[in-house]
């Protein structure tokens, strides 16, 4: 079959953004969970809470184990941080029912930042994603935890799922290797796996490709090395389902969160450079620039 790659434009993110109703409430805009953190990785879970608020989202939940609430509780001043079960600063399987009944209130799911890696995380993840019946957006050791068993991503085919992997990730999920992902077949994998497993796949790096499971490909030429710094990742995680919750279809809001994430870095690079912008630089100003410019709205200097 032939390859063919669909840009991502401005112009395609501007029709595919979910409308913001005049009158509508924090209710009205969708209500996320976020489910993350460990010991040494704090930072993660937060600035996919923080992307998600200002992504537009009206509600975002941060679940994280019990031993970093505090800390989470600290950082975030627009999300809602609460305690999870945990062993040794990582979450275990017993985080699933609190988990599952906090999703009964909400609207989608976003799991995997700064998880951390163990036993315990990998039966939570697995369980979570066979029970959840929300839009589910699966990111960093969220991924990790189903590589050795897909069983429970091919269960969710008739619920809108989005991965976000990056290269070393995906060879993880997809068994090819490093030299095979980053070679000519890139967008071919990427379009097998999504078809072979119904989900949207988004590959990161340098030009992202979006892989819908109808095996379309589109593909992002906005971007640069402002990004390819830790915590990048959780950013996206955070827009992706943000636009997610406000009603945007599982392949849009993929693709207008990898446009919006990547124009974010562009537009600070200008001001910032590629060596100074940091993954909370983008969450907490360049969004606002990126979706400003987008809407055709002038953003306006702080006061």
């Amino acid at each position: 079959m032939e390859i063919v790659l669909h840009p991502i434009g401005a112009r395609d993110v501007r029709a595919a953004l979910p409308a913001r109703r005049a009158d509508g409430h924090k209710g009205t805009f969708g209500k996320l969970l976020i489910v993350g953190g460990s010991v040494g990785y704090t930072g993660a879970p937060y600035l996919a809470a923080e992307a998600a608020v200002r992504s537009g989202c009206g509600l975002t939940y941060l679940g994280v184990p019990s031993y970093i609430w505090a800390v989470e509780a600290v950082k975030c001043v627009s999300a809602m941080p609460f305690p999870l079960p945990d062993a040794e600063g990582r979450l275990c399987a017993d985080a699933c029912e609190p988990i599952l009944q906090r999703l009964a209130a909400c609207d989608v799911l976003a799991l995997g930042p700064g998880l951390g890696r163990s036993a315990g995380v990998d039966a939570l993840v697995q369980r979570v994603l066979h029970e959840c019946p929300l839009p589910l957006v699966l990111d960093a050791d969220g991924l990790n935890a189903i590589a050795e068993d897909l069983s429970a991503l091919d269960a969710r085919r008739d619920r809108p799922t989005v991965l976000t992997p990056h290269d070393g990730e995906f060879a993880r999920l997809s068994g090819y290797s490093l030299s095979e992902i980053d070679g000519p077949r890139r967008a071919e994998l990427a379009r097998e796996f999504a078809v072979r497993h119904g989900c949207v796949l988004v590959l990161k790096g340098h030009r992202t490709i979006v892989a819908r499971p109808d095996g379309t490909l589109l593909v992002n030429t906005a971007g640069g090395s402002a990004l390819a710094k830790g915590g990048s990742g959780d950013v996206l995680t955070g827009v992706i389902a943000a636009l997610l919750c406000q009603g945007a279809a599982a392949a849009d809001a993929a693709a207008c969160g990898v446009w919006l994430h990547a124009r974010a870095g562009d537009l600070l690079t200008e001001e910032l450079s590629a060596y100074c912008v940091t993954p909370q630089d983008v969450a907490t100003r360049g969004l606002a620039r990126a979706f400003c410019e987008v809407l055709g709205q002038q953003e306006k200097p702080s006061l």
